[in-house]
């Protein structure tokens, strides 16, 4: 089973071929199962939306068909997480971690949202696993759902978009970078962690001025 995992694991960040075998429907199965589903949290966003952009620049993909698909699957993905929140969101801090949850990131994401409040749910975008719980933690923390539609809809069209076009502009500026693309990808990855390294460091320091 743990084998069966791990292949799976690394299929699913073979961007490239699964950009070419699952097309457009594996996509948007990504982009909402990120946003909107708990164990999400772990699935490449990020690196994704870019790829998939470096590919429309070369017409493997259309720019345009792209956006006009992902950005309602980022917009739904979140509105299910809203509303899983607002029903079972309080439940979610007895549960035990599991290969599919962890806790912590619940808890970064709730600390997100109190630190910046309805902003969360347009930043948490830019941050793995905190855009995945961003949603659940609107939901429970009572946010009405007409102001979070706003901020949805607005962060959804930002990094989908904003992430898409990227990688269409380096892939029609940068030849062959489709043929490098493992560097995109590990640049992407790089670089959407550093504001959670970030966090991290300034949150230590202010501990440590406490003391």
């Amino acid at each position: 089973m743990f084998d069966q995992f791990v292949s799976f694991i690394q299929q699913l960040y073979d961007l490239p071929n699964l950009i070419r075998v699952g097309g457009y429907v594996a996509l948007v199965a990504i982009i909402f199962a990120e946003t909107g589903l708990m164990f999400g949290f772990f699935l490449p966003g990020d690196s994704l939306l870019v790829t998939a952009g470096v590919f429309a620049a070369t017409g493997l993909l259309d720019i345009w068909t792209l956006n006009f698909l992902l950005v309602p699957a980022a917009i739904i993905g979140d509105a299910f997480g809203y509303y899983f929140g607002k029903r079972v969101g309080r439940k979610l801090y007895e549960r035990k971690n599991s290969r599919f949850f962890k806790k912590e990131h619940l808890v970064a994401a709730k600390a997100f949202y109190d630190k910046h409040g309805g902003k969360t749910i347009i930043l948490a975008r830019f941050l793995p696993a905190v855009r995945t719980f961003a949603p659940i933690v609107a939901g429970m923390s009572g946010m009405k759902y007409k102001d979070f539609a706003v901020f949805n809809v607005v962060g959804a069209i930002l990094w989908v978009t904003g992430l898409t076009l990227l990688g269409y502009f380096l892939g029609k500026t940068i030849p062959d970078i489709e043929k490098n693309i493992i560097f995109v990808i590990l640049a992407v990855i790089l670089v959407s962690f550093l504001p959670a390294v970030n966090e991290l460091f300034l949150q230590k320091k202010k501990n440590n001025d406490k003391k």
